[in-house]
Order: structure tokens, then sequence, then C-alpha cells
């Protein structure tokens, strides 16, 4: 419910007091003409703009700079703190765990001063949600950094994923699934483009950044039909789980306890009446990008080479498969899963494959992609300094 602006009433008629004369009327004197406030000044297009995304494993920040209709990038930050790391347990993010993060936050302060960065939005997500000592968390991150952390809602995180991911929707998509993995959270979002002219899509997809309900637009309109969050990332997921110490069996209960928990997302429901034609998914997360790098053998992660990536539910299933008969021991050698990757891989791989057990599909994107160019965008679009949205 909306906040109630106080009601105006008439203001109450007092008598004259008995036996005293009313006095005399008084004319209040005729104020001078209101002097009219300076317009804010539009930002300038060559301004900075800096995103920083706090999730469950890992601190990452992007500084960039609006040219034409898509984000130049100035500098960048990635750090794995596993902030999360024990709070599935206790309720609370540890002292090591806090002390990790104000150690990487500290270097992205730097970042920003070094570019003078103005316009910014400092996030964190589903561990800062949970823990009962958040709040003395930020007051920390206050005090040691100057940084002013802002921890936002599922709604919200799941609705910037989706606008980041917004230049991947093809024009022949008329039923999309964006999917966010994340360390402590995934977060699912169908959206029905099939009334959007083609060409219009993927920028309907863009304006979603004003919110999933928002309906003060004259172009045409994306609609969302359900979104989730569920509280169980690569993280979450792989503790609940870690006393299973057969490593194939310990993968099978990971990705059926996920799907169980898509009982509630209506698109679930429906899944085998729904067409497969004009639709595709979109993941973002860094399981979708180290399954891609798999699938195309690189040694060395190349961005170029993943984001924007086309792959069918068989060749995922296959690399699936392939980390599976590598067994912990392998998956930690193997230069395509890397080492701050290794040990959260199987977690989100068991998340993926439940997804694709609902919705097979010859056209899921990958995207190299996600909170923080959300930010940036929907920042860069309300500022007014993107050419036509992000296209």
């Amino acid at each position: 419910m909306g906040r109630r602006r106080p009601r105006r009433g008439k203001p109450k008629q007092h008598d004259a007091i008995a036996g005293q004369e009313s006095a005399p009327a008084r004319i209040a004197p005729v104020p001078p003409p209101p002097v009219a406030s300076p317009q804010p000044l539009r930002p300038d297009p060559a301004d900075l703009y800096a995103a920083l995304d706090l999730g469950t494993n890992s601190c990452r920040m992007l500084i960039a700079q609006p040219k034409g209709n898509q984000l130049h990038v100035v500098d960048s930050f990635s750090k794995s703190v596993q902030l999360g790391l024990g709070l599935e347990a206790s309720g609370r993010l540890s002292r090591q765990s806090m002390a990790r993060t104000v150690a990487a936050l500290k270097i992205c302060k730097k970042k920003l001063q070094r570019h003078d960065v103005k316009r910014m939005r400092l996030v964190a997500t589903e561990a800062c949600r949970r823990a009962t000592n958040a709040g003395e968390f930020i007051s920390v991150v206050q005090r040691e950094t100057g940084l002013d952390l802002e921890i936002i809602q599922p709604e919200e995180e799941a609705r910037l994923a989706v606008v980041a991911c917004a230049p991947l929707v093809s024009t022949r998509t008329e039923q999309l699934l964006v999917v966010d993995i994340g360390g402590g959270s995934t977060e699912l979002v169908w959206i029905d483009l099939s009334r959007v002219p083609r060409v219009e899509r993927p920028r309907a997809i863009m304006r979603l950044h004003q919110g999933f309900d928002h309906s003060e637009t004259i172009f045409p309109k994306a609609k969302v039909v359900d979104w989730i969050s569920i509280p169980l990332g690569v993280a979450t997921l792989k503790d609940l789980y870690r006393d299973v110490t057969d490593d194939g069996a310990r993968f099978a209960l990971m990705s059926w306890y996920f799907e169980e928990q898509l009982a509630e997302f209506s698109p679930y429901v429906d899944a085998a009446d729904q067409a497969r034609e004009g639709f595709q998914i979109i993941g973002t997360s860094g399981t979708v990008t180290t399954v891609a790098a798999s699938h195309l053998g690189l040694r060395r992660y190349d961005r170029n080479k993943v984001d924007g990536l086309r792959m069918t539910s068989d060749q995922i299933d296959s690399v699936i498969q392939d980390y599976l008969s590598l067994g912990p021991t392998g998956r930690r050698r193997d230069p395509r899963i890397g080492r701050d990757r290794h040990s959260l891989i199987m977690s989100g791989s068991a998340i993926l494959q439940a997804l694709l057990r609902a919705w097979p599909t010859d056209r899921l994107s990958v995207a190299d992609r996600g909170l923080r160019e959300g930010l940036l965008y929907a920042q860069m679009s309300s500022d007014g300094v993107l050419e036509d949205g992000p296209f």
C-alpha cells in the first residue's frame, strides 16, 4: 500500500470571546512571485558510472561510460570473497568473511577515486538479505571504506539481470526465460513478448528496469508472466549437501532438490504444454559461462567468444557429464574451469540441469553479463545518456 498524504481540512472557525469585539481583518501582503529554481544539469555523456555487485561469493565492480547505445568499460574488479561462507549454518556473516570483503571493497574505493566517479550504485544481495548481522556489516563497510552499500530486494535483482540481458534477446523470441544463478539465490523471470513487434522486443525488455508491473508507457510492453527468487545458489546449494561423499549422488540430490523449489513458478506447472517455437533461455552466471568455455575447449577464458554463444540442451549435458567423469580432483586441475570455480561448478551445473529438464531447448544464450551491467544500463537510461536504449 502506498503512503497516504495527510488530509487537508478547512481551518476551524473560532468564535469571538464573549464581551469582546472581533479584531479588524488584516490584509496579508501580496507575496512576491516565486523565483524559478534552476533546472538540474543534464548529465554529461562523458561522465563515468560505476556498479558494484556484492554477492554471496564474489565482489565485482564495473566502471563504464555510455557509448552510443552501449557501455564502454573503463575499469573492472572481481574477487571471490566468500562473504556467505558459513551463513547457512549460523545465520550470520563471519568476522573472517567480513574482513576479506572489506579488503576487496577498499580496492574498489581506490578505483572509484582514481577515476573520479560521481554516479554509482553499490549493492549487496542474498547474503546480506539473510544475515542477522547485515546492518553491522554495512556500518563497518561505511566506516572502513566510506562506501555506502545498499541491500536490494529480490525483485530488483531479477529485474536488473533481465535488463542486462536485453541485447541478447532475439527478435524472433516470443517467450523468454531469463535465469540468473548467483552464489546465494537464483532468479527466474518468464516474459511474454508475443504482443510486441519483433523489432521492438529487445527495447521492450530494457524498459522493464522501471518495474515488472510498470504501466506508464506509450511503447509496446513486455509482459512478465511470473518471476521467482529461490534462496539457493551455487554456494548455498553446495553447503546443503557437503556431507554427501559420493560425487555423483551429491550432484543428483542437488539437481532434484532444486527442481522441487520450482513448484510455485507458474511456467513450471505448464512446462509440458508450452511450445518450443519462439522460446529462448538466457543464462547469466559464472556457471553458464564456465560451461560454455568448457564446451568451446578454451584453456584461457575469452569473453568475446562466450558472451552471446548459443548452446543446446545436449551440448550442455555433454559438458556436465564430462565434469562428473573428471571427479573432484580432475575438475580441480581442469584449466577450463579455473581455481575459483571448481568447488562450485557442480552445484551450479545441478541447477542448470534441473532447468533444462523442465525446458529443453536448442536456444540457450550464454550471457557474460548480469547485475552490474543492469545497474549501469538502468542508471544511464534514467539519466537519458544512452541513445535509444542499449542496441
